[in-house]
């Protein structure tokens, strides 16, 4: 789970920039009437209920600020010290890095991390911890404590002056100061295998087991696994990936045996269960159980899912709104941080450029949509995760269509991406909002662009939209190359509507060239156009109101008034 760097000021960031460069997969939340949003990857209003809500979701918490502050706004949430997530305060000139809460979720772990990104000692204060140069009951990643009801004594004991024997491997525990004696009483046991748990024993299972299937040879995957691991007498906190051949990447079992697991599936190319299992663990790995429909083996040492095969690709197709990062949905944000590549027209990147931590860009000109959908199409299926970045909403006039269209015409390989559309708001909402409710009755939208469409089709539905009385917002305008069809257009909307009609110019709203403008229909000229301007015409209802500032536009709800 991303770590949250908590900041109250401006003189805070640069200790969080110096954090968040050392620890990937971090985010910064500002408090918005103090930080501009540009400079962080989210903004809050409200300390409290901001930093509560983090807790509650389970958030690693770094707040740049007095450790005083945490606890007591954190007080009423306190209540079960294996659920919580580690908190820390860093003071704001990074001199002290504090571990406040989260001893079990590796707190004090992150309190040297952090304190060595900063060059500074951590303030520890756990008893074994210190003592013994190791923390028993949060071990690293890699490694479960599979008896934590256990612990607290046997930590006790040891504190006590007991000694221990290590059985099995594991250099956190051998390379500690942890008391070793040959005849100790008390026991340290890495293993795989689940083991008859006593109090004078401490288990942890090391993640060291590949489990590979063929999900296509059981209606229930996560029942096939389970029973295979319980006849090896493996436990399920030792599995660290599942894996399975790249042509069953789609696979909802496959998927959802991994998430009973709560470990990675990743992906090969296509083999037997035995072979995917060895591929997983290396030469140096054994095989354990080998089954037509699925096979085990174990490493010698934990294993990192993300050195193994690929996982499924991603595709995002998302909508930034049209340029404000107020007006970017939460959805939106976090799919363009998970992404490992961001696909897009020029211009859209650079609207979304502060956001970028570590992503590739792939930059294209506006006018290769379908080649543009090609290559996240082929990113993805390479196991990456992309966004693919439009303006607006993706799904008007914009990359979602174009990439089904390509999809029309099958790859393989594409059909095991996973694919979503995250929506943003529109050009047209976004104008509308600017002058109060101009659609608040029926309306439409139609492209004046007959790249690709005819403009004979394009004339019909101008001429059925004013006939029907809808409020119609003219996407694409103008351009250099076409520069007669808004004319053409207003002329045919003339025949239908009434000279006082309402005509909305909005050029680059929500960006620092915006400019909002409102003309008649008798008064308005395509010159004052261009692309990047959404024109909104009013319908026969669509009323004004005047008001010290300038002009509310409306379009009433009720169509007979």
């Amino acid at each position: 789970m991303a770590l949250t760097i908590v900041i109250l000021n401006q003189q805070s960031l640069m200790v969080a920039r110096q954090i968040q460069a050392a620890l990937p997969d971090t985010l910064i939340y500002g408090l918005e009437s103090r930080i501009p949003a540009a400079e962080v990857e989210a903004s809050f209003a409200n300390f409290g209920d901001s930093l509560r809500q983090l807790f509650a979701e389970g958030q690693p918490i770094v707040g740049i600020c007095a450790a005083g502050i945490l606890i007591r706004t954190l007080a009423s949430q306190i209540s079960d010290k294996r659920q919580e997530p580690p908190v820390l305060a860093v003071a704001e000139d990074g001199s002290t890095v504090v571990p406040l809460l989260g001893g079990l979720q590796g707190v004090n772990e992150l309190a040297r991390q952090i304190a060595a990104a900063l060059n500074v000692s951590p303030a520890i204060t756990t008893a074994g911890d210190l003592r013994f140069q190791t923390a028993l009951l949060s071990p690293p990643a890699g490694y479960t404590l599979a008896n934590p009801d256990d612990a607290k004594a046997f930590i006790s004991n040891l504190l006590s002056g007991a000694t221990l024997k290590l059985e099995g491997a594991a250099s956190w525990l051998s390379e500690s100061q942890l008391p070793f004696a040959e005849n100790a009483a008390l026991t340290v046991r890495v293993t795989e295998y689940i083991p008859n748990h006593s109090p004078d024993c401490l288990t942890y299972h090391p993640k060291t087991l590949a489990i590979s299937m063929n999900p296509r040879a059981t209606d229930h995957p996560s029942a096939l696994i389970a029973q295979a691991l319980s006849a090896a007498n493996l436990s399920p906190a030792s599995a660290a990936v599942l894996v399975a051949p790249l042509n069953q990447a789609a696979d909802p079992g496959v998927h959802a045996a991994a998430a009973n697991l709560q470990v990675p599936a990743r992906f090969l190319p296509a083999a037997s269960p035995e072979l995917l299992a060895r591929a997983a663990v290396g030469a140096s790995g054994r095989l354990l159980v080998s089954e037509p429909d699925y096979a085990i083996a174990v490493a010698d040492l934990p294993l990192d899912p993300a050195s193994i095969g690929q996982p499924q690709g991603q595709l995002a197709i998302v909508g930034t709104g049209p340029g404000s990062a107020e007006w970017m949905s939460p959805q939106v944000q976090q799919l363009l941080q998970a992404a490992t590549d961001w696909v897009g027209y020029s211009t859209y990147l650079d609207l979304v450029e502060p956001l970028r931590q570590g992503q590739q860009r792939h930059d294209s000109d506006n006018r290769v949509e379908l080649e543009r959908a090609k290559l996240a199409l082929n990113l993805a299926a390479a196991g990456r995760s992309v966004a693919l970045i439009s303006s607006g909403d993706p799904g008007i006039y914009a990359m979602a269509a174009a990439v089904f269209e390509v999809l029309e015409t099958p790859e393989p390989a594409w059909e095991q991406i996973q694919i979503q559309v995250a929506p943003g708001i529109s050009a047209l909402q976004a104008a509308a909002a600017r002058v109060g409710a101009p659609i608040g009755h029926d309306f439409c939208a139609i492209s004046l662009s007959d790249i690709l469409k005819p403009w004979e089709v394009i004339e019909r539905r101008i001429a059925a939209a004013a006939e029907a009385d809808f409020v119609i917002a003219f996407y694409n305008p103008l351009s250099k190359q076409r520069s007669w069809q808004l004319e053409q257009a207003i002329a045919i909307l003339r025949r239908y509507r009434q000279p006082d009609t309402p005509v909305l110019l909005a050029r680059d709203v929500g960006r620092p060239a915006e400019s909002v403008t409102l003309r008649t229909l008798a008064t308005f000229a395509p010159a004052e156009v261009d692309m990047r301007t959404l024109v909104l015409i009013g319908s026969s209802k669509t009323r004004t109101i005047a008001h010290p500032n300038g002009v509310w536009l409306y379009t009433p709800r009720r169509y007979d008034l």
